[in-house]
């Protein structure tokens, strides 16, 4: 099988590049490869005026994301537990994919362009069916950087009504951020995505033969949580609302965090994934750890600030119980610490 690919090069810094997969143009040999280029090339004018684009060349189809089908037609992708860096290249949450008789819907699209392309491949691997929809969880950018590959082939994109703003005011910070810790070449054309369906309750997602629930959640995790659940086989996408192993990670509320779970646990799924950790989990059972770190994230904070104590003081203390149970404990806990801290003390 073939692929089409160009390299994309930023005008002012011409050794930063990087390879664009074009989506649609993949064939059974290199010659239908390169004839469908030739009848319908792309469209150079789509190419930003910073960069600078090679020709497009036919190449033999590159590595797909490993997935695992958690449940029939529903696929999950299992993210290393790690903060991103050169070697992981920002592969470090879950994403997934639901094929339905008519097309195909994409939950989460990865930290850069390239592993939004690489579950392109994965996708392609398994299915001729368009991908119509992509649906992303909430801000955080190992979710929504690599959608780029699917808005070009025609995509749809769904997410909270407050995920733009959310993306708009941080996406600087993200990025930068993103460039030191992989590599600037990684990012030369990545786009902040655009949704076309915002979110603000509910909606309902066709694919043909099965039907996918998105629900906008208040403030809990983030502020623009949005889950997807699968009804044929009672598969929860759960975003961030769920972590498995790796610490969670408050960037909301965390009263509106241990509501939201709660609602959730009240609900009658199937199995989850999770926004890290294993590809799937039971349910309810599955955010059971979760809801206790938690809990103690409220009760440890709600006695510092009982006793008096400031957040310098707090940020060594706090929910330290349930350090041996989570993985990067130590670099997300003080940040939660500092949300809860902030939240509860004006009360």
């Amino acid at each position: 099988m073939f692929e089409a690919i160009l390299t994309l090069c930023l005008a002012a810094s011409p050794e930063t590049c990087r390879d664009r997969l074009l989506p649609g143009y993949e064939h059974p040999t290199e010659d239908a490869c390169r004839a469908a280029l030739r009848d319908a090339p792309p469209d150079a004018k789509a190419i930003p005026d910073h960069l600078v684009a090679s020709p497009p060349v036919c190449q033999p189809v590159a590595a797909a994301l490993e997935m695992v089908e958690v449940a029939s037609g529903v696929f999950a992708h299992e993210g290393q537990i790690a903060e991103p860096d050169a070697e992981n290249r920002g592969d470090i949450s879950n994403l997934g994919f639901v094929i339905g008789d008519a097309g195909v819907a994409v939950i989460d699209t990865g930290t850069a362009p390239w592993i939004g392309e690489a579950l392109w491949r994965a996708i392609r691997a398994r299915t001729d069916l368009p991908v119509r929809h992509v649906i992303l969880t909430h801000m955080h950018p190992d979710h929504v950087f690599g959608t780029g590959v699917f808005a070009r082939a025609g995509a749809r994109i769904w997410g909270h009504a407050g995920l733009p703003r959310a993306l708009a005011d941080r996406q600087s910070d993200y990025l930068e951020s993103l460039r030191a810790a992989i590599d600037g070449a990684a990012f030369v054309d990545v786009a902040v995505p655009r949704l076309t369906d915002a979110v603000t309750e509910r909606a309902e997602i066709d694919l043909g033969g099965r039907v996918l629930a998105l629900r906008a959640w208040p403030v809990a995790h983030t502020g623009n949580d949005l889950t997807v659940v699968d009804r044929q086989t009672r598969t929860l996408f759960a975003g961030d609302l769920v972590f498995d192993r790796h610490v969670p990670a408050l960037d909301g509320s965390l009263r509106g965090w241990r509501a939201v779970l709660a609602d959730l646990q009240g609900m009658d799924f199937a199995s989850v994934v999770p926004g890290h950790g294993a590809s799937t989990l039971p349910w309810p059972e599955g955010a059971e750890p979760l809801m206790r770190y938690l809990d103690m994230l409220e009760r440890d904070t709600r006695d510092a600030l009982d006793a008096g104590a400031r957040l310098s003081d707090a940020l060594g203390s706090v929910a330290r119980g349930a350090a041996a149970d989570w993985a990067l404990f130590d670099v997300y806990n003080p940040r939660n610490v500092t949300v809860a801290f902030t939240e509860m003390e004006w009360e």
